[in-house]
């Protein structure tokens, strides 16, 4: 059973039958799938959740399909880890990383709303899909796409890292570089959708796309006990996934699956593409676009479509917005790996260093839940750690070079090696 109404305008409140559409006609504002949670209550429980499969999909009464999923069934229900380490490092009571890092098959959150997109385009009768990116989410459509025998067309700036270029090319999709930012790769996706007619997963699916990103708070809230985190610190790129985390934990409260601790939500982004961030210390509800330049590639969106509400909800819930430098990120990035075991890419690192900035100023206090939202994989980006380590030397394979180099280290090990 579906529990879609419509879509509907975040503005006017005018709606839509489902059909790939992108914004409102008479105002020109995004439009959202709109739910029927009356009808919800008391079917769609704790208990119909936790008899699903250990995917997305276990949230599939809260997603906007009609029919059975198709692909992504092994995408989400990424761990969710106590990060006692990190927690002592920064003073804090009670830390938790939310890994997106680990998700299947591209390494990054942009599984659930792939899953969501392309499960849409199956049932609107697309046979080709595409996207306009920064790596992860072409990455991801390339994947899901040989998975599900649809063609795949995903274009990209032309500077993208190595190890996204590859992981995404594997798959076989028509990879297309483009001269420019990631704003200008979209700008022409929203012509090639409307000459071409292809689903590109973040154009004329996106109210359909940006829904599988309330899979992330939904997990968040699930795996905490049900429960939510007083503090989420999500990374700001487009501007989908804190809003519609923020709906997540919304969602949650009206069904009565959680209880309103009335969780704050703040935005990450580097320093050298911060807009949103920007707009919100200045005062301002409207940001204005800026061109990137920060080693967080995959978050370096100048002008992101959905920042307006990514400002709108981070202000309703009495949050606050933070940036992070490129030598912030690379230390933050190092932190997370030695006491996390996580390596992140540069988006992961920007959301650690912003949470790390707003815990000294006071912002996020030190005895409250904290929640921080690992959206990359740091495999993906081996670039921006190349010089960041020494080699270490190469020695003979004799017992006296080995016992020469440890007399060497500043710490010696043990004989035990349990303590």
């Amino acid at each position: 059973m579906s529990y879609v109404k419509c879509l509907k305008s975040r503005e006017s409140g005018v709606e839509y039958p489902i059909e790939p559409r992108t914004v409102c006609d008479l105002d020109f504002s995004p439009v959202e799938v709109d739910y029927d949670y009356e009808a919800m209550k008391g079917k769609v429980t704790r208990e119909s959740i936790e008899a699903g499969p250990l995917s997305l999909w276990r949230y599939k009464d809260l997603l906007p399909i009609e029919g059975e999923p198709r692909t992504g069934f092994h995408s989400g229900w990424t761990p969710l880890i106590r990060a006692d380490r990190l927690a002592a490092e920064l003073g804090v009571k009670e830390l938790y990383i939310k890994d997106d890092s680990a998700n299947y098959p591209s390494f990054s959150y942009k599984d659930r709303v792939v899953s969501v997109a392309i499960t849409k385009a199956f049932e609107f009768g697309f046979d080709t899909v595409g996207c306009a990116s920064t790596g992860n989410l072409a990455h991801s459509v390339a994947a899901h796409a040989a998975a599900s025998g649809l063609n795949a067309f995903v274009m990209v700036p032309d500077d993208l890292e190595e190890g996204k270029m590859v992981g995404m090319t594997v798959f076989g999709p028509k990879v297309v570089r483009i001269k420019g930012n990631y704003d200008d790769v979209n700008r022409l996706c929203s012509q090639i959708v409307d000459k071409y007619n292809w689903a590109i997963v973040n154009v004329n699916l996106r109210p359909f796309y940006t829904e599988g990103a309330k899979t992330h708070g939904y997990e968040i809230a699930e795996q905490m006990g049900w429960k939510l985190p007083r503090h989420t610190i999500v990374p700001v790129a487009g501007g989908t996934i804190l809003p519609k985390v923020y709906k997540a934990y919304r969602e949650l409260i009206e069904l009565g699956l959680v209880e309103d601790n009335k969780p704050v939500f703040y935005g990450a982004q580097a320093a050298g593409c911060n807009p949103v961030v920007k707009a919100i210390k200045e005062g301002q509800e409207l940001f204005h676009p800026q061109k990137p330049n920060t080693i967080a590639k995959s978050i370096a969106i100048g002008n992101p479509a959905d920042g307006y509400y990514v400002i709108k909800d981070i202000l309703q819930s009495g949050g606050w917005g933070e940036s992070a430098t490129d030598s912030e990120i690379i230390e933050a990035i190092k932190l997370l790996a030695k006491t996390e075991g996580i390596f992140t890419e540069p988006a992961g690192g920007t959301t650690l260093a912003c949470a790390m900035k707003l815990i000294a100023s006071g912002r996020i206090p030190k005895d409250e839940p904290i929640c921080v939202c690992i959206t990359g994989n740091g495999l993906k980006t081996l670039e921006v750690m190349q010089g960041q380590f020494e080699t270490p030397p190469a020695i003979p394979a004799k017992m006296k070079d080995f016992d020469e180099l440890i007399a060497q280290t500043e710490t010696t090990p043990g004989n035990n090696p349990r303590k």
